[in-house]
């Protein structure tokens, strides 16, 4: 999709999904990587797997590096966003040009949290899930090195902070 590409990473309740998409309202190629691309997968081999549950369903969040590289590899759009975060992205983050992570306060997390269902990740009533929101927040892990991003902003400031600093154009 996009000549040069780009990952916006971070906790589950920092605003990846938002930040896609805001990025396709202004018509700019964004994957939703966590609908578009996810799998649950064994994190060494990538080999598919069923009947994972609870906590584990995080720690089997794969995307399917074939396609990421395939999209990354169409150079139809000056620019493309993969929005998500997965258990194998260091397996490729070769393809993108930068990493974006977004990153919020312990009182910003709690309320997105607070706001959604319990059919979400995290979501009403999955306390085990939110604790462990809660401690990779307070950590700072699971997510690659890159740049940090304000994700408390509203999101027309976050998705305008991204463009900039990718070098893109506003739109």
């Amino acid at each position: 999709m996009g000549r040069r590409n780009f990952l916006v990473d971070g906790i589950s309740g920092t605003g990846k999904t938002s930040v896609c998409q805001e990025l396709r309202r202004r018509g700019i190629a964004a994957v939703n990587g966590d609908r578009e691309l996810a799998y649950q997968g064994d994190p060494e081999t990538g080999e598919p797997v069923a009947d994972i549950a609870g906590l584990e369903v995080h720690g089997h969040h794969l995307w399917d590096a074939r396609r990421v590289r395939a999209i990354a590899g169409n150079t139809s759009d000056p620019v493309t966003f993969f929005c998500g975060g997965s258990r194998n992205t260091g397996s490729i983050l070769d393809v993108f040009d930068g990493v974006f992570i977004l990153t919020v306060d312990l009182d910003t997390l709690e309320r997105r949290l607070d706001g959604r269902g319990a059919d979400e990740w995290a979501g009403a009533g999955r306390l085990e899930e939110r604790a462990l929101v809660r401690r990779l927040h307070a950590n700072g892990s699971d997510v690659p090195d890159g740049v940090l991003v304000d994700g408390t902003q509203p999101i027309g400031a976050v998705v305008d902070e991204l463009l900039r600093r990718c070098g893109a154009q506003l739109g």
